[in-house]
C-alpha cells in the first residue's frame, strides 16, 4: 500500500478491497447452515458493494472510468481461498472472530488512504468508510460477545 500515490490509485485500491470484502462475505455466507447467519452474513457483503458504489462515485467525479473486469463481484462459490482464508470449515465463533479481524484490516486500510488522499472530499470519504467498518467489527463482536455468554 506505500506504493499508492494518487487518489486514483488510492480509489482504485479501495474499490478492489471493497470487491474483496463482498466476495469474502458472499463466500461465508454459502457455507453456514443457519438461515440467520447467512443473512447476517449476505447483508454484511450488500454493505461492501454500497461501500464500493462510493468509491466508484469517487472515481466517476474525477473524469475517468470504473473497470469494471477488475471490480466485479464474484459469486459466492467463486470466491479465491487464499491460505489465510482457507479456514472456512470453522464454526460460528471462529467465522466471528475472522469477520472481527477482516473489518478492522479494513478500518486501518481507510484510516490509512485517508491520511494520503490529497483532497478533502476523498479523505472524508474515507474516513466515512472507517467509521462503517469499525461498526461492522463491533457487530461482529458484539454477537461474539453474546455467543460466549451461551
Amino acid at each position: 500500500m506505500s506504493k499508492i500515490n494518487s487518489d486514483q490509485e488510492i480509489l482504485e485500491f479501495a474499490i478492489a478491497k471493497e470487491v474483496e470484502a463482498y466476495n469474502f462475505f458472499m463466500a461465508l455466507a454459502g457455507r453456514v447452515d443457519s438461515d440467520l447467519v447467512r443473512k447476517a452474513f449476505e447483508n454484511m457483503a450488500k454493505e461492501e458493494l454500497e461501500h464500493k458504489a462510493k468509491l466508484e462515485l469517487e472515481v466517476l467525479k474525477t473524469g475517468r472510468t470504473v473497470s469494471t473486469e477488475e471490480t466485479a463481484a464474484r459469486p459466492e462459490n467463486d470466491y479465491i481461498i487464499s491460505d489465510s482464508d482457507a479456514q472456512f470449515d470453522m464454526d460460528y465463533s471462529d467465522l466471528l472472530l475472522l469477520g472481527i479481524e477482516k473489518e478492522d484490516a479494513a478500518f486501518r486500510i481507510y484510516v490509512t488512504l485517508a491520511a494520503k488522499a490529497r483532497e478533502e472530499e476523498a479523505r472524508e470519504m474515507f474516513l466515512a468508510l472507517a467509521e462503517e467498518e469499525i461498526k461492522h467489527k463491533i457487530r461482529f463482536q458484539t454477537e461474539y460477545d453474546l455467543l460466549m455468554q451461551e
